[in-house]
């Protein structure tokens, strides 16, 4: 049958004769492309770092580098500690031991400003029980540099010499330490998704050869950003974690978009449909669909982009690369596989192994598939007040924990508790004067006389919270300075600049430390100061994504509104979307609070509490929970508005998308939650947390707000649900998109959307009602019925 002749909704469309003109041409290609993803991306967890937390336009940023410049004692990124076996600290033999490791690591390539315990005599590089003493230096560079500059001498020092023990610590190992355990827990995870997904995977689809269809795609698609993160580490700084969300997009997101594509087609299929038709009218609707969610999670995902935290930033170059990479390969790759295999899709069905011993006729199998979806979402909607409030309240509590937030910066804690870096903080914590990190370093440049460092130095340490001021001599790892000499030692400095170094009373980055930074920064002595250290890196960056927040906020409102209006044409829908998908994050945030920062779970769950949440991670989660519910609200609101405009019943619509859509929607969040957590069983405080909230946070969103909720709301919001002004409406009619492609039947409100938009096939043919039952006969939309409920 020539496509002229073709009844309308089977014609093929330009979209389609591209991608399945020529099916095994178009899979050799996606082969290659993986072959050479491969080879490109190769070494690419050699080239992350572990940082990316600051604004490198900071004041901090500033002063750090300054300081690594000039001062590099005042900015020790590496710590040996030695332990004197049971013996003391001054003990001669221990003391001659650390000072010949001390020297040797002196002359060590890259390693400048050593000092130890046993050069200065300084109390605070000593134990309390004069057991342990530190070696401090830094070693120079990048943090790649640093970190194979560690990896080469670590071993020459890390263990037992004469009568010390050393254990290796400091700020660059906790990064090296950091990205080692990141790649390994990936790895691990990696290994216990894939069989969960693909078991899973077969009981959706009840065949094998369409369960292997979503996981090629995902491969793809983890391969392909890979390769675009590799090129990108020669531009500019990318994180490590960006690895996991990688990894948990790559499979999620494939799978969703797979599901969608596969479940439709094996619709048409049953319909009646031959196999070219079928891809074209799933590609019509479903792969509609699978583009217009493609771009609502890559959008929320570049939000991040506004912030100037590589950090942030990463997690928008991986998840946008990784979002249309999937779509992509979902919408080329897959209808060419989909051409070749025809009716064979549905081969190996390894479910009959299930239901073998069943007798026949029984009630399960006479049940119509979706049929306990239809029964939910009739409940729903009979007693939709009362649902709407219940829900709506438990979600607002399950977020309450997150109003007793307190942030703060990533540490070794975000290690596990035998991790050598880990081990020797913890130790420097508990038994030295004072904590690591919580020193507060000034800069003062301009050629800061010795009369006026002297006074500038009394003024700050008669503010609120000072323990002392003290002027460089020696120095321990986080700044705090060990020795007093006067302020004329103080202003000898290089290239006419100077630095103090201010101990706190209070540790780390508590509130008080964070208001002393600030009355710091408020003095105006006659030459320039700059203020860094951990408690200033943090101010600093609550203040950079303070600023930035907003924005990324409306972009990502913004273009959710929009794009919904044109998947809608209604007004009032898009407002929904991004209420209720806000309120799906709720027990995401709580569940954040309430188990890391207070530690309600630490045992269980293997973290060290820190006390606070890392600064970033909020902004993170939010923009890809966000992200990701989006995609199913799409997938849920295009059957909907499908049915709507095919039949003009509200009610009938909703209950409908809920039929054919809950199933789907569940399965897909049940395997995206699985990826989540094998990311989630990592031993890094911080990938668990992203792993089991973005978990959480799906959950609730498919099998709480998809299902209770929305049906709920627009119940209660009746046809008003679709209305829009005349400006919009015709505005929607030239621009709009959606899954269907049915004019509204003579039932549909006039101030409902007509639906339309063109085609990317480039057909303006309505499929809608063929592939919902509205021109197939009822045998056919039961056969379809049963295909779908899977």
């Amino acid at each position: 049958m020539t496509d002229v002749n073709r009844p309308p909704g089977e014609r093929i469309g330009g979209w389609t004769r591209l991608v399945t003109a020529r099916p095994r041409l178009s899979l050799l290609v996606a082969l290659l492309f993986t072959a050479l993803a491969v080879v490109a991306g190769s070494g690419v967890a050699d080239r992350l770092s572990g940082g990316g937390w600051e604004d490198p336009a900071s004041q901090s940023s500033y002063a750090t580098k300054a300081l690594e410049k000039r001062f590099p004692a005042s900015q020790p990124n590496l710590i040996l500690l030695v332990d004197s076996g049971g013996k003391k600290v001054d003990d001669p033999a221990v003391a001659a031991e650390a000072r010949a490791l001390g020297k040797k690591l002196a002359g060590e390539k890259a390693v400048t400003g050593v000092t130890s315990y046993w050069d200065t005599g300084a109390s605070a590089l000593r134990s309390k029980d004069r057991g342990e003493a530190i070696i401090a230096a830094r070693i120079t560079g990048d943090e790649t540099a640093a970190g194979k500059a560690l990896e080469r001498i670590a071993p020459d020092y890390r263990g037992q010499h004469g009568p010390v023990e050393v254990s290796v610590g400091g700020p660059v190992a906790v990064k090296q330490e950091m990205q080692t355990t990141i790649q390994e827990d990936l790895l691990r995870a990696e290994m216990m998704a894939l069989p969960v997904t693909l078991v899973l995977l077969v009981m959706v689809f009840g065949s094998a050869v369409a369960a292997l269809l979503p996981l090629g795609i995902g491969v793809i698609a983890i391969l392909g950003t890979d390769a675009v993160l590799r090129v990108l580490t020669e531009f500019t700084d990318v994180s490590v974690f960006a690895q996991n969300l990688t990894t948990a997009l790559g499979l999620g997101l494939a799978i969703d978009y797979a599901l969608f594509i596969v479940r439709r087609f094996r619709e048409e299929l049953a319909a009646g449909g031959e196999t070219l038709p079928a891809v074209a009218a799933t590609l019509r609707t479903a792969g509609r669909t699978v583009l217009f969610s493609a771009l609502t999670v890559a959008v929320s995902l570049a939000a991040m982009m506004v912030f100037p935290q590589y950090f942030l930033r990463s997690f928008a170059y991986a998840g946008i690369a990784v979002v249309l990479i999937a779509a992509a390969a979902a919408l080329v790759v897959l209808p060419a596989a989909l051409v070749l295999l025809g009716d064979r899709v549905n081969k190996w069905d390894l479910t009959r192994l299930l239901r073998r011993g069943r007798p026949a006729g029984a009630a399960a199998d006479r049940a119509e598939p979706g049929a306990g979806w239809g029964r939910f979402a009739r409940l729903v909607m009979r007693r939709a007040p009362v649902f709407a409030l219940a829900t709506v309240a438990g979600l607002v509590a399950l977020g309450l924990p997150f109003l007793r937030v307190e942030f703060g910066t990533a540490d070794d804690r975000q290690l596990p508790s035998g991790a050598e870096s880990h081990v020797v903080q913890q130790h420097i914590r508990d038994g030295f004067a004072g904590g690591p990190g919580g020193g507060v370093e000034i800069l003062a440049e301009g050629e800061p006389g010795a009369a006026a460092l002297a006074d500038y130095s009394a003024k700050v340490s008669a503010l609120p919270g000072v323990l002392r001021v003290d002027s460089p001599a020696g120095h321990f790892a986080d700044g705090r300075q060990v020795g007093r000499p006067g302020p004329a030692e103080a202003a000898r400095a290089a290239g006419g600049a100077a630095y103090l170094s201010v101990q706190p009373k209070g540790e780390g980055v508590e509130p008080a430390t964070q208001d002393l930074v600030r009355d710091i920064r408020a003095q105006n002595p006659p030459f320039r100061t700059s203020v860094t250290g951990t408690a200033a890196v943090l101010v600093d960056t609550k203040e950079s994504l303070g600023d930035r927040v907003p924005w990324a906020g409306a972009i990502i409102i913004a273009v959710t509104l929009l794009l919904v209006f044109l998947l809608t044409g209604s007004v009032l829908i898009p407002l929904q979307a991004v209420l209720l998908n806000a309120l799906s994050l709720t027990a995401m945030f709580g569940a954040m609070v309430w188990v890391f920062q207070e530690g309600h779970l630490s045992g269980p769950l293997s973290f060290t509490s820190s006390g606070d949440i890392e600064t970033t991670l909020p902004v993170l989660m939010f923009c890809v929970a966000f992200g990701l519910s989006m995609d199913y609200g799409v997938f849920l609101l295009s059957r909907i508005k499908e049915e709507y405009e095919r039949t003009g019943d509200h009610e009938a619509a909703v209950e409908f998308g809920l039929r054919r859509t809950g199933g789907l929607i569940t399965a897909a969040a049940l395997i995206l939650a699985v990826v989540m957590v094998a990311i989630g069983t990592s031993r890094v405080t911080n990938t668990k947390m992203l792993g089991l909230g973005i978990a959480l946070a799906v959950l609730m969103d498919a099998m709480v707000v998809r299902s209770l909720l929305v049906p709920a709301v627009m119940k209660l919001t009746g046809r008003a649900t679709w209305w829009a002004p005349g400006p919009l409406r015709r505005l929607h009619t030239r621009f709009g998109l959606s899954e269907g492609e049915s004019a509204p039947s003579s039932g549909a409100p006039s101030g409902g959307s007509p639906g339309g938009g063109g085609s990317p096939d480039g057909t303006s043919e309505d499929p809608g009602g063929k592939a919902d039952g509205g021109a197939a006969s009822g045998e056919k939309g039961r056969r379809r019925d049963r295909v779908s409920a899977r």
